[in-house]
């Protein structure tokens, strides 16, 4: 998901665990269920109550690219990747694996 000016990305189905919560991230929130781009700054967890899993949203289709301002993801079948294309900060998103950037 693109909108206003940050890319996120939940995961249901994963071979690996995110970090530990951070401090500032409540335990009435969910942590970990996926990464969010915003803004120049580098990605990190999402620490949310909420999911960007829409099951009524269009699909990105393998080999395509979305972009919208910015910030730029594209599906592959080893995962997602999204990037801010001025700061070059992002992540990769797998069952497999993650990588923030």
């Amino acid at each position: 998901m693109i909108i206003d000016g940050v890319a996120r990305c939940d995961i249901v189905k994963r071979n690996w665990s995110p970090p530990p919560r951070p401090s500032d991230c409540p335990n009435v929130v969910d942590y970990g269920q996926g990464i969010e781009l915003s803004g120049p700054g580098q990605a990190k967890f999402v620490c949310a109550g909420d999911t960007a899993r829409d099951p009524t949203s269009k699909i990105l289709s393998y080999d395509t690219v979305s972009q919208v301002g910015d910030l730029s993801c594209q599906s592959a079948t080893t995962g997602v990747t999204c990037t801010n294309r001025k700061s070059h900060h992002g992540f990769e998103l797998s069952a497999q694996s993650y990588r923030v950037f």
